[in-house]
């Protein structure tokens, strides 16, 4: 399968980004990295900060390809799903996506106060890696 599958799916739209929104979607991404560090935010929000940083990091790739997610059913899975033709990261930090997405949807909707401070940081660091593969695989497409 490809994202021109996707696209032929109804899974994804065309679209034409510029480097003023891809700038503007990584400054996101930075501040949610930053703002998943703060100690007065309960650690409940924190993983759902460093996990929105995970998204927009997808969400940047998407739309450097020439793509965009539609809103609707499965937006979230589909753009962490996603990653795997664009940045192409090993297939352990989709698993651990997978897993802080979980979570997430856990602290989101069903019960508070059940991240650790280990669960963060550790949602905070994928982030933090997924940034800097992002960066990479940005600056080596830059020409395509």
């Amino acid at each position: 399968m490809t994202l021109q599958d996707w696209l032929s799916n109804g899974w994804l739209k065309q679209h034409t980004t510029s480097r003023q929104e891809i700038g503007d979607l990584l400054d996101k991404v930075d501040r949610d990295i930053s703002e998943a560090a703060k100690d007065e935010i309960t650690l409940d929000w924190r993983l759902v900060i460093a996990y929105n940083a995970c998204l927009g990091c997808a969400t940047i790739a998407l739309r450097a390809s020439g793509y965009r997610m539609p809103g609707g059913a499965g937006q979230h899975y589909r753009t962490i799903q996603s990653l795997r033709f664009t940045i192409d990261p090993d297939s352990d930090i989709i698993i651990s996506l997978e897993a802080i997405s979980k979570k997430r949807a856990i602290v989101s909707y069903d019960a508070a106060g059940t991240i650790t401070e280990a669960e963060v940081e550790e949602a905070r660091q994928l982030a933090e890696d997924l940034r800097e593969l992002l960066k990479q695989w940005l600056k080596d497409n830059s020409s395509k």
